[in-house]
């Protein structure tokens, strides 16, 4: 028995090998546990929100530290909290906030350079890059208190057009795998802001809780119900443009039936010759508009001027 090998058969694997190196395509890893659920209009209605809690961080810090300071949102993704967590650095200051409504706790972390850099400000300190990586102390820790319940009220209000909640400091954290503010398989949306002070860039995340958050995404994304008063508008529009088009003028034609040619005899056509029409003398003529037949008529004459009176068809009449 001899086998038979088609032409793709060996070179195959490596001339598609071959095409994915010169697209550049990379492939990524796709959990087929955990389906991506936070849709594009989700994300567009957070990216909105959350770009004016980025506006409000920058203010809060240029107020507090008497210097520029700016923060923008860099990124918008869901993820598990276990996943998101291993991003974060050893120790941090992890924000530990009750939400309420939403389920769980919200946790918003601050690099701890950033804090003690803003701590060094607000004390009448440089606010140099070169700053000590400890837990803070209570006075350190009374200082910061109050921009934290400023930036607490500033996200509120930015995420008021979502949902209304209160949030309310839960505690700190240092090490961010003893936050537990969620489990680690508990599906998270986490916004990632980057805080620039003084020119130094430093990252900022906010992690919200998505089992809690999407039924307040879906209402913010459903279109507004519409009001009698919409509704009566609405329908005088209708009606309005349904008045106008009554009067909108329309080339109508009357027809005889189509006959059939051949491109010989078309091509040897003269004046007096006599063509044969397909119409019968007892079917009515056809009134279109385009290619639509509306209605049907019969030749004649009114005053100077050649007519059709409109007529039913034989089976109409029937």
């Amino acid at each position: 028995m001899t086998s038979l090998q088609t032409p793709l058969g060996p070179a195959y694997p490596g001339t598609r090998g071959r095409r994915r190196a010169r697209s550049g395509a990379v492939p990524t890893s796709y959990d087929f546990r955990r389906p991506v659920k936070l849709s594009r209009e989700h994300t567009r209605l957070l990216q909105v929100s959350l770009d004016g809690f980025a506006r409000q961080v920058g203010t809060v810090f240029t107020s507090a530290l008497r210097t520029v300071c700016s923060a923008q949102v860099t990124a918008i993704s869901q993820t598990t909290y276990g996943e998101h967590v291993d991003t974060l650095g050893e120790i941090t200051y992890g924000i530990k906030i009750d939400a309420d409504p939403l389920p769980g706790l919200v946790l918003l972390d601050l690099p701890l350079p950033a804090v003690m850099s803003a701590l060094d400000l607000m004390l009448g300190g440089p606010g140099t890059q070169e700053q000590p990586l400890r837990p803070l102390s209570e006075i350190e820790t009374a200082v910061v208190q109050g921009l934290v319940t400023r930036l607490l009220s500033e996200l509120a209000y930015s995420l008021a057009g979502i949902v209304e909640m209160t949030p309310t400091l839960a505690g700190t954290e240092y090490n961010p795998k003893l936050a537990q503010a969620a489990a680690a398989g508990d599906v998270m949306v986490v916004a990632t802001l980057e805080l620039q002070v003084k020119d130094v860039p430093h990252q900022l995340s906010l992690c919200l809780p998505f089992t809690g958050l999407q039924p307040h995404l879906v209402r913010a994304a459903a279109p507004a119900p519409a009001s009698d008063r919409e509704r009566q508008q609405r329908n005088r529009a209708a009606e309005l443009v349904d008045r106008r088009f009554q009067d909108v003028p329309v080339d109508a034609v009357v027809r005889f039936a189509p006959t059939r040619l051949d491109p010989g005899t078309l091509s040897n056509l003269a004046v007096g010759d006599v063509v044969r029409l397909s119409h019968r003398a007892t079917a009515p003529l056809d009134v279109m508009v385009g290619e639509a037949t509306f209605a049907h008529a019969t030749a004649g004459t009114h005053g100077a001027r050649l007519a059709a009176l409109v007529v039913g068809t034989t089976k109409e009449n029937a």
